[in-house]
């Protein structure tokens, strides 16, 4: 079963206001009149040590009280501002490695509601060269991240392993074959309407040739190891309710649970 963190965030973020409300509603009041009798009793200020047993109340309450401030400024920073993700795979090689932590930028296309997805506040369209996480539209569960190719209305097409924008192609130019002898990768770099990145290429033969037109609210999406990428040109294009945000940064790189981090590469996503 697929581990919803924001739908546990909202839930536990919840449940601690909750708490917290009830601290401050029925519990504040009884509190000062027992710090103010104690006080009372010994004509003066009270130690820090006896305020803090005073203060305390049953446990649950007291963890909401802590939690709550906290879990709500996790929440609003991680639904509305920005949110780490991982990458799992190298279907945006070389552009993100396996491994590479990034920072996705929440606002940028607009402001949404936690775990609904609604836009509430429009912002930025995607624009094409874009990187995007977005929820996979065959099983919104899990998140993807490509490049944004084609924008709504576009005619998309992808002919001998080059892309063919309303009819005009996207240059490429080969950086490097690897390895230099008997290649099996071909380095390029893409210019993408504004957009200039590298990508991979394999030197096998394509493996399709099509046409998509891409339809109103919806974006035609690629990776940039271009051979070895599971997007829009096998499963479809991307609805404007399932981007989560603009991918910017790396931030660390730690490929494998048992190795330390690597904070060598901190760079800007383009």
């Amino acid at each position: 079963m697929d581990f919803d963190f924001a739908l546990v965030l909202v839930v536990l973020t919840f449940v601690a206001a909750l708490g917290w409300v009830y601290d401050r509603v029925l519990l504040a009041g009884p509190r000062k009149l027992r710090i103010a009798a104690a006080e009372q009793q010994v004509n003066g200020s009270l130690p820090e040590s006896a305020l803090e047993e005073l203060n305390k109340e049953n446990g649950p309450v007291d963890l909401c009280r802590s939690l709550f401030p906290v879990l709500l400024v996790v929440l609003v920073l991680r639904s509305f501002v920005v949110e780490p993700f991982q990458i799992p795979s190298g279907s945006m090689k070389p552009t993100l490695e396996v491994g590479d932590f990034i920072l996705v930028n929440k606002w940028h296309y607009g402001f949404r509601l936690p775990v609904l997805g609604t836009k509430v506040i429009p912002m930025n369209d995607p624009q094409r060269g874009d990187v995007v996480v977005f929820k996979y539209p065959k099983d919104p569960r899990v998140n993807y991240i490509k490049r944004v190719v084609g924008l709504p209305g576009d005619r998309v097409g992808y002919q001998n392993k080059t892309i063919f924008i309303n009819g005009k192609p996207q240059t490429q130019t080969l950086l490097a074959q690897l390895p230099p002898q008997k290649p099996q990768l071909l380095l390029t770099e893409e210019q993408l309407g504004d957009v200039s990145h590298q990508l991979y290429r394999d030197v096998s033969p394509p493996r399709i040739d099509a046409e998509w037109v891409v339809p109103e609210g919806h974006y035609f999406v690629m990776g940039d190891n271009r051979d070895n990428s599971n997007d829009s040109r096998f499963w479809g294009y991307v609805p404007d309710e399932l981007l989560v945000g603009k991918a910017f940064a790396v931030w660390m790189h730690w490929p494998e649970f048992f190795t330390l981090p690597a904070f060598s590469d901190v760079r800007t996503i383009h």
